[in-house]
């Protein structure tokens, strides 16, 4: 079964077709450690993490970057206002990102390089740019001349004049026009600064992930991802530096771009002031309920956060789990059946799905073992029973009065013979994670 993908550099869904079968190569960015990650960062983890599963699922070897980038203006910025060195902030953000990764259980990368390591690999292209004409110095600063590189918005699939009209160019007296972008930048005393023939100074932001995915991955690879939001400017700067540096026809073949999480359909910024941060989760609830959450709904579209879906999530995961045996090994090799909604442009609310059907065949204890290795497949199922019951009775969402209240209004319902009711009370408690027996004339109850 092939796999199909939604390229943004073509604006279609094409069927992926590797450079080499034997070793696929697959770019994300990954974030820039000024600040703790937010749910809006957390998509593409998840997103990509899942694609880097279905890829290994399907190829031989295929080699995963991510990077972290730990120089940037914002870095600076917040470093200032918390004063402490830019070092010492990148270092605090990143440890809380990695913990914030293996609490959505995704995978490592294979690489996952910081840009300050890489200066020297940065200044090298950068040289490269200006020897091959694409690229000029002024008063200590170089910059990338966009007009030199007659393939620029393509990916964006707007015109140059259309793009500069809608974005937010930084203006500059150095610059020859508007649209060039920096590639190298002097440093004042009290920023980071390393040595280069243009005086001290850092890299652009879009210099660092084309010195980076050149080193692990070459000068082309298979894909290229992030979040929509970096369409323009940043890919589009990465091709054009990239292309003209190396002097290739492409850069990456596929671009895959996940959409915004909003709230109240309200894309979440800092600006919107609708920030949520991945560790505020941590206390309340698994890291398995965001990962199913962030899987609902296609990475293409806007994913809407609220606390039902989160609720749903968590249901979902409750019932899931009492199917779930710590000693039944996931030993059955999950089918290409099982797996089509990813083939097709990793429709993960299709797999989900899935697993619905198969859970309603584990509950009756069929292919119990089946059931698992397809949730694990996606990350879940990550925690053992006894810490998922521990974690669920804490963080219950029912206390006993209520539990005992839907007890007597179901029981009312049998007396009446409205089977329906009835059984609608007892899949609610169950939802919550309740329970319920009828023993004896008696109906029982447990946190399950």
């Amino acid at each position: 079964m092939d796999i199909y993908l939604t390229n943004n550099l073509t604006n279609k869904k094409e069927q992926f077709i590797p450079r080499d079968i034997k070793n696929i190569g697959m770019y994300v960015c990954g974030p820039t450690v000024y600040d703790d990650p937010h749910i809006g960062n957390a998509r593409p983890l998840v997103i990509f993490d899942v694609l880097f599963k279905l890829l290994k699922y399907k190829f031989t070897s295929v080699t995963y970057v991510r990077n972290i980038t730990d120089i940037d203006d914002k870095i600076i910025k917040s470093s200032k206002e918390q004063n402490i060195s830019s070092k010492e902030l990148t270092e605090k953000i990143t440890k809380n990102f990695l913990s914030d990764c293996s609490y959505l259980n995704c995978e490592s990368p294979t690489y996952q390089p910081k840009a300050t390591e890489h200066i020297d690999l940065m200044i090298k292209m950068i040289n490269e740019l200006l020897k091959k004409g694409f690229a000029y110095e002024n008063n200590k600063h170089v910059y990338f001349e966009v007009k030199k590189f007659s393939d620029y918005g393509k990916l964006s699939n707007k015109k140059l004049v259309d793009l500069i009209a809608g974005s937010r160019v930084q203006v500059s007296e150095d610059k020859k026009n508007s649209e060039d972008f920096v590639l190298w930048k002097p440093s004042n005393k009290d920023e980071p600064s390393w040595e280069s023939p243009w005086g001290n100074g850092r890299p652009g932001w879009h210099l660092e992930c084309s010195a980076m995915s050149k080193k692990f991955l070459g000068n082309e690879f298979d894909i290229h991802g992030g979040g929509i939001d970096l369409i323009f400017p940043h890919h589009e700067n990465e091709i054009a530096q990239s292309r003209c540096a190396n002097d290739t026809k492409n850069f990456a073949n596929y671009w895959i771009h996940n959409a915004f999480i909003t709230m109240s359909n309200e894309k979440m910024a800092k600006s919107q002031g609708n920030i949520l941060k991945i560790k505020d989760f941590k206390k309340k609830i698994s890291g398995q309920v965001l990962r199913l959450a962030l899987m609902s709904a296609h990475y293409k579209q806007p994913l809407d956060w609220n606390d039902k879906l989160l609720n749903d999530c968590q249901n979902t995961l409750n019932k899931w789990y009492l199917v779930y045996s710590d000693n039944l090994k996931a030993k059955t090799k999950v089918s290409d059946e099982t797996l089509k909604p990813l083939y097709e442009d990793l429709n993960t609310p299709g797999y989900i799905a899935n697993l619905h059907q198969l859970y309603e065949r584990a509950r009756k204890g069929e292919d119990q073992d089946l059931f698992i290795s397809a949730c694990k497949f996606v990350g879940l199922f990550c925690e053992s029973n006894e810490t998922w019951q521990k974690f669920k009775k804490d963080k219950v969402s029912i206390d006993e009065s209520e539990i005992q209240k839907r007890i007597e209004l179901r029981n009312k319902a049998r007396e009446n013979k409205d089977y329906k009711e009835a059984d609608r009370i007892r899949d609610e408690l169950l939802d919550k994670g309740v329970l319920i027996e009828d023993k004896d004339g008696t109906t029982l109850w447990k946190f399950k």
